[in-house]
This record gives structure tokens, sequence and C-alpha cells, in this order.
């Protein structure tokens, strides 16, 4: 769960409104306000200006690159209804002759803005085109935080509008935090189109549920059971429950390359989960890449720049090779 700008301050506000509870309410009451808190978070860092700060102090120059591009009418805003029925946003830029397509998604509390790195690194350096949605409730999208679990079938419809675009032969999704997850949980989903030939996972969790059993037991004096009222709270309200919302069983379905990519020790979604989930993908290629000494969350690109994108383009390539090897014969 990447949380674009001071990721400390959200998780203390997170655990005293939860200790607060607790000391106030009963189990059902305490569900729905997890589940409130998680789901429609007042202090989700949606406001453009303030993402386009963040990350131009990040990544000095980042910014007026994506300006200019957008000036020149390369970068462009395009909205579809989501599976939900809301409205999600995205930009999207293309090249006049491209080697592929990524489509780039974000984590939680974060938006389109904070993954322009990743969009310009497979823009300048793999010469793809980039298509960067703003998952529900993020950005310039409507709806509520879905965690990864319906923002896989949104990710689904993006694949198909990067289609439509461009028709490449070669297309791959590419999460961090969330984001992550979402690629997953998208991994796994029946019917993808053929040119969707591999998935990058940098930092994803293995359920909502066992993440946020994590941060419960890492912040919180609450038991297990008032976190299974907030599922119970988010099925009947949201037609999901946070166990169901699970990267691992997805992954068991997956056939298609993954790398997976996680930070040493990571301070919000615990690397525990890496394993797991590398270890549930039984079916087709997949590569693994943890960092040590990295310990904040969702900063392996910001960390290891150079390394992350040599990682990324050699295993984009290895893919390439396994799908022409896999045409000729």
């Amino acid at each position: 769960m990447y949380l674009l700008h001071r990721p400390m301050h959200l998780r203390i506000r997170y655990a005293l409104l939860v200790l607060l509870s607790s000391a106030v309410l009963d189990s059902c009451s305490i569900g729905r306000m997890i589940c409130d808190v998680a789901l429609t978070p007042k202090t989700v860092y949606r406001d453009i200006d303030e993402a386009r700060d963040i990350a131009e102090e990040r990544y000095p120059g980042l910014i007026p690159w994506y300006d200019s591009l957008r000036a020149d009418g390369v970068f462009k805003d395009t909205v579809i209804m989501g599976e939900t029925g809301v409205r999600i946003h995205a930009v999207y830029a293309g090249l006049p002759q491209s080697e592929g397509t990524a489509i780039v998604l974000h984590g939680y509390c974060s938006n389109h803005i904070g993954m322009l790195h990743l969009a310009r690194m497979y823009r300048d350096s793999l010469h793809f085109n980039v298509l960067v949605p703003d998952l529900q409730y993020h950005g310039l999208s409507e709806g509520v935080v879905r965690m990864g679990w319906y923002d896989r079938l949104d990710a689904r419809r993006w694949v198909d509008v990067a289609c439509g675009l461009w028709n490449d032969d070669f297309m791959v999704v590419h999460g961090v935090s969330m984001g992550a997850a979402t690629t997953m949980m998208l991994s796994g989903e029946p019917d993808l189109p053929e040119n969707l030939r591999c998935f990058i996972e940098d930092c994803g969790y293995a359920s909502v549920w066992e993440q946020y059993d994590n941060l419960r037991r890492q912040h919180t004096i609450l038991n297990e059971k008032a976190l299974q009222k907030a599922s119970d709270y988010c099925y009947r309200n949201y037609g999901w429950d946070f166990k169901e919302a699970s990267s691992v069983d997805q992954l068991a379905k997956s056939d298609r390359p993954m790398l997976f990519i996680h930070g040493q020790p990571d301070r919000f979604v615990s690397v525990d989960f890496v394993y797991e989930c590398y270890n549930a993908k039984t079916k087709g290629y997949k590569e693994i890449w943890v960092e040590p000494d990295t310990p904040e969350h969702a900063f392996m690109y910001l960390r290891h720049t150079e390394e992350y994108t040599s990682r990324v383009i050699k295993f984009i390539d290895k893919v390439k090779n396994m799908t022409k090897s896999h045409t000729v014969s």
C-alpha cells in the first residue's frame, strides 16, 4: 500500500483511531470503522498538485518531462466506466514505433502522478507505449478503495483500452504495492488476451486479510474478531471480503511470466509476502528479486534505479525470446 506522502503519519493516524474505537465501541462498530477508514480514507493523497511536488522532489526533472509531453499532446487523458459503474481515469502516451505497451498501476493513496517514474522508464528505456490509470477513489477516479480486488477487473478493461489504442503484440502490466496486488490478482483471470505477455509486481501483499492482519498485530491491541467484523461489513456493503481478495489464490491460476520484486525489510508490506506469492505461482516462468537494506516500502526503484531498470529490461527481453521460441516451435 504505497503512501505517496508521509506514510508513517497515515499509519499512526489509523492505529490511533482503531485504538480509540476499541475503548468505546462494540466489535460490530469497530469493524465498520476499520472498513470505512481503510476504503474511504479521509487523508488519502488525491491532490494532483501535491503529488506533482512529491514526484519532482524524488525524481528531479520528472514533472517537466511529463508537462512537456502533455503540452505536445503526447500524454492524454481518458475516462472509462469501471467494473462497478464508476468513472475511472488514466493518462496514456504512445510512440510512433513502439517495442510494446506497459500498463502501470499505483498503490494505496497514490495516483497516476506517483507512477510517472515508471512510465518514463518504460517510454525512454524500453520504447514502450504507456497507460497509467488512477485506481478507484484515487487521483481523478471515482468509487471507493477496492484494495486490488475489483481493481483487477478495472485493470482488465484498461488492457482492452490499450489493445484498442496500439494493438501491440507485447504488453506488460506492472504494479507497485496495492497496484502490485492488483497485478497479481489480474494475472489469474481467465481469457486474458494473448498479447498480455507478462506481469511485474513490486512489493504486493498476499491477500487483503493478511495485510490488514499484519498491520493489526503491529499497531493495535485488537483481536482477530474485529478484523473479521470489518471483513463482514465490507462484504455486506461492497460485495467482497478480505479473504477472497487474494493474490495467492489468483497466482495459483496464473500461467504467464512474472517478476516478483520486494525490498527487505519492508516495514509496511512484509517481505514474507513476496515468498508466499512466489511459491503460489506454480505455472509458467517466474523470477524473484529481493533487495536487502531497503526498509522503505515501495522505494525499490528510487533506491536502486539502475538495477531496477536493468532487471526489468532483462526480464522483458527474456519473455520476448520465449515468445519467439514458442512461435517458431
